[in-house]
This record gives structure tokens, C-alpha cells and sequence, in this order.
């Protein structure tokens, strides 16, 4: 049997394409990119960013106040920048504001120890995980002020019933938030602990906490603001029955006064140690940490 030619079946061969030789360009000869102006190399700075913001929600503030003429009602941005300013040079807002943060301080870490235990625990054993459940359902949902009568009936007035508060409102966030990263640890990660030995307290802080950074900066910001909202609160009532505290009692001495622009002096002193703590200690663990590690972007 005999097959046909391939030449036959699949025609003619084509013809080859002359061959030729391309010199290149010139360096110079290509388009070089240039740099960005001036103004948009300032515009990508984030800290000017958020300034043009807060210019803007203060001209908004002084034209809304303007149009409204009622100081009691709401003071204009230059009244209570004026009374800020008072409150500051007179040393009564940083006496009022070191007096919130001492009391802060301590019950947020009372509320970041009592999580660790509890979170290690959870990981450690079922009966533990048993316990963070019940009492974050529990618990979690119940606000930190509906304790503050309890608190006044166990504690007194005093320190003792706002740390006792500030730690139930830092407890749960931080809590729940710690134990979902924990659970979200790689299971390569956790072999790799047991392979070397680890157990206990010595697996959680080798293993599981630097692999859950990031839940656990999330849970201490949300506690961080959850614990400053509770304090402000909380001394009010304080203030109102002692007649002494923080930033809280600056603010409700001056509402029963009718000092509106020193009332708006001293939201606004909370307004900015929020946004000092958040841009000068959540940032920059942040940075040096997760951000470093390549663990968030």
C-alpha cells in the first residue's frame, strides 16, 4: 500500500520571510517618565491628607455656628479654640485628662491580662473554650455603664468601681478577637510548635501569638476605644457624686454652668488623646510589628 506525498496532501511549502536586522533605538531616544509635581508628591502624604479633613470639618463647624448666632447652643470652632487654649495654658485639661489616663491605664491592663488568661486557657483546654464561650455570650453584649450601680454597691465611690468597669468593657472585644486569631493559626504552625516541644503557656506565646498579631492589635483598639467611651461616661456619674474625676467631670461641671465652649474644649481634648493614641502607639506597633513581618498591608 502506498501513501501519498505529505508534499502532495499539504501543498506547496511556503516561502520564507526575508530576514533583516532592527537597530536599536537610542537610549535617549526612549520616553523617560518624569516625576510627579511637586503638589501631588505632597498630596500623597497622609498626614496632610487628614489635616485638609479637619480644616475642612472646621470651617463647616464655624459656618454652622455663625448661621445658628446661639453660643449656648453650639460655640463657634475660634470660641472653643480659644477655651482649649485656656484650658490648656491654666494646666486644668492636662490636671483633668492625666487624672482619666492614670485610671485608664490601669483598668485596661487588668482587662488585657484577664483575656490572656482566659484566651490561653480556651486553647489549651475544652473546658476552657467551654468557659470563653458562655461568658463572652454572656457577658459581651451587656454595656460596661449598666454596671456601674453594682460597681458603686461593691467598690464605693472610688478608682476601684472604674477599673472595675473600664475591665469588663476591654475584657470581651479582646478576648473574642484574641481567640479568632488563635483559631486562625496555620495548622503547619502548630505542628511545628508541638514538633519542637512546645505546650502550654511556653506554645501560646511562641506559636500563637506572633501568628495572631494582628487579631490581637485589632481586639486592643477595639478595647482601647470601647474602655476611653466607658471612662467618659462612667465619670460623669462620678463627678456628679464625688465631685471629682477627669476629663469626664471637666465636662459635666461645665454643662451645669452653661460653659458650652469649655464642654466643647473638653470633647475635643477626648477627641484628640484618641487620635494621638491611635496614630502615635496602635501605628507604630503596628509598624514595627505585623507591618514589618510582611503580615499586613
Amino acid at each position: 500500500m502506498t501513501y501519498p506525498n505529505a508534499a502532495v496532501l499539504n501543498g506547496p511549502a511556503p516561502e520564507a520571510r526575508p530576514e533583516y536586522l532592527r537597530e536599536p533605538e537610542p537610549f535617549d531616544a526612549m520616553p523617560v517618565s518624569r516625576p510627579l509635581p511637586w503638589h501631588r508628591r505632597l498630596w500623597q502624604q497622609g498626614w496632610l491628607r487628614k489635616g485638609v479633613i479637619l480644616l475642612a470639618l472646621a470651617l463647616i463647624w464655624e459656618i454652622v455656628a455663625r448661621v445658628q448666632d446661639n453660643d449656648l447652643m453650639l460655640p463657634t470652632f475660634l470660641a472653643t479654640a480659644r477655651a482649649f487654649a485656656e484650658g490648656i495654658a491654666s494646666g486644668e485639661l492636662p490636671g483633668k485628662a492625666a487624672v482619666s489616663l492614670s485610671v485608664l491605664l490601669q483598668g485596661y491592663a487588668g482587662g488585657i491580662g484577664l483575656a490572656f488568661v482566659l484566651t490561653t486557657l480556651a486553647v489549651s483546654t475544652r473546658t476552657g473554650r467551654d468557659l470563653l464561650d458562655t461568658l463572652t455570650a454572656m457577658f459581651n453584649p451587656l454595656p460596661a455603664i449598666a454596671l456601674l450601680p453594682l460597681a458603686l454597691l461593691w467598690f464605693g465611690l472610688g478608682t476601684k468601681s472604674l477599673i472595675f468597669v473600664l475591665i469588663h468593657s476591654v475584657l470581651w472585644p479582646l478576648a473574642l478577637n484574641t481567640y479568632a486569631g488563635f483559631r486562625g493559626v496555620p495548622e503547619t504552625l502548630r505542628m511545628a510548635g508541638r514538633n519542637y516541644g512546645l505546650r502550654g503557656l511556653r506554645y501560646v506565646l511562641l506559636i500563637l501569638v506572633p501568628a495572631a498579631l494582628p487579631a490581637i492589635l485589632s481586639g486592643l483598639k477595639i478595647g482601647w476605644a470601647f474602655a476611653w467611651r466607658t471612662l467618659i461616661a462612667a465619670e460623669l456619674v462620678f463627678g456628679a457624686s464625688s465631685g471629682k474625676g477627669g476629663l469626664g467631670w471637666f465636662i459635666f461641671q461645665n454643662r451645669n454652668e452653661l460653659y458650652t465652649d469649655r464642654v466643647f474644649a473638653g470633647l475635643a481634648t477626648v477627641i484628640l488623646i484618641g487620635l494621638l493614641v491611635e496614630g502615635l502607639v496602635f501605628t507604630t506597633l503596628e509598624r514595627l510589628t505585623v507591618r514589618r513581618w510582611g503580615m499586613q498591608h
